[in-house]
């Protein structure tokens, strides 16, 4: 009696099924998907910092597949979805999770700087960032501007709108790192971009929080508007202070960064405290929304965006106590990358069962062995 079943006991595999499946999967990606890049890449530069370096070389190694898995799916999404991508490109709310592909590209090209020393693969990243944040600044603004039917402030803006800063200072920081490398007059130049980068980085954070508190403050809040990419918020200063500290450590290099000492100390400082500031305020949200309101607690892709900024304030943190001798924080980012990585844990745990659950549906359309 055979314990197992023969081959020819099952159905024929069927194709069609698993071609469906993956449809099905890619129709409804969130565009803010590569937040998953971010929060790990950051994560892995933080562990590597702190003296970390399985853990750094692990989500490193991960970070390079869920890259190119991610752009697989989003490449399939243009060809079988070509109007649905657009039309969340223009969209108040899913829109500016475009952003995400632009931060995590620059993400994992501080890595590769960062963890294996490889500026070729970096600098392809830095100019596909560049390129990508060209390409989706202006198309994504100019079409909020134009167009004629728009979501009220309150239905409109979320969060997520700051990833426009994140995806700006994302580029900041790798063109600084790549420009430490280079040499003279390439080494001077890219500073400069550097500096603009974050310059406008920081405004484009004052015009959106601006709105953002404003329509915390002044709208109706239920616990479902809430969302994870509200810890944004921090997330934004928290990388605006990481490029910061990485123009001061460059300042020798740049005659006019050592001229702009003093600023640069004081709004990488201004940066830090005002990303610190929203920690608690973002835990007691969070309580409310979870705790006393019982939303529920169920894996979404969202929640990647909440994970990042924990990773960014732990880097952020340590790079400004090294690049201005502030000794004293050296604390913070030694314990912080424990929540940090507890968070990303929780959230990889949730993205696995998820996929582990369609597995199961997709196996159970299969049909059992015939008997």
């Amino acid at each position: 009696m055979a314990i197992f079943p023969k081959p020819e006991d099952y159905q024929k595999f069927d194709y069609s099924l698993l071609l469906n499946g993956l449809k099905e999967s890619v129709k409804d990606l969130s565009p803010a998907y590569f937040a998953m890049v971010m929060a790990t890449g950051i994560i892995s530069i933080a562990a590597h910092l702190l003296g970390m370096p399985l853990v750094a070389i692990t989500l490193f190694w991960l970070n390079i597949v869920t890259y190119l898995v991610l752009w697989f799916l989003n490449v399939l999404r243009v060809i079988w979805f070509t109007s649905q991508f657009f039309s969340d490109m223009v969209d108040h709310k899913r829109g500016p999770g475009f952003f995400t592909s632009i931060a995590g590209s620059c993400v994992l090209g501080s890595q590769f700087v960062l963890i294996s020393g490889n500026y070729l693969a970096a600098t392809f990243l830095w100019v596909l960032g560049i390129i990508l944040w060209i390409g989706l600044t202006y198309t994504i603004f100019t079409a909020f501007t134009i167009k004629e039917n728009k979501p009220t402030l309150d239905e409109g803006i979320t969060g997520a709108w700051l990833l426009a800063v994140v995806s700006t200072q994302s580029i900041a920081v790798l063109s600084a790192l790549i420009a430490s490398h280079w040499k003279q007059p390439y080494k001077l130049e890219v500073n400069f971009f550097a500096l603009s980068m974050w310059l406008w980085g920081g405004m484009l954070y004052i015009w959106m929080i601006s709105l953002i508190f404003y329509r915390y403050t002044f709208f109706k809040f239920s616990p479902g508007d809430l969302t994870p990419p509200y810890w944004i918020n921090m997330g934004a200063m928290a990388i605006s202070t990481l490029a910061g500290s990485l123009l001061i450590a460059n300042s020798p290099d740049a005659p006019f960064l050592r001229s702009l000492l003093p600023f640069l100390k004081g709004f990488t400082v201004f940066f830090w405290a005002t990303g610190t500031w929203w920690i608690p305020m973002l835990f007691i949200l969070a309580t409310w929304r979870y705790v006393y309101k019982r939303f529920p607690l169920r894996y979404d892709p969202l929640y990647w965006g909440a994970i990042f900024p924990l990773g960014m304030y732990t880097a952020c943190t340590f790079q400004m106590a090294r690049a201005m001798e502030l000794e004293f924080l050296q604390v913070i980012p030694r314990y912080f990358v424990y929540i940090a990585l507890l968070a990303w844990l929780a959230a990889f745990s949730g993205l696995v069962y998820k996929l582990v659950c369609r597995l199961l549906v997709f196996l159970n359309k299969r049909g059992r062995p015939k008997h």
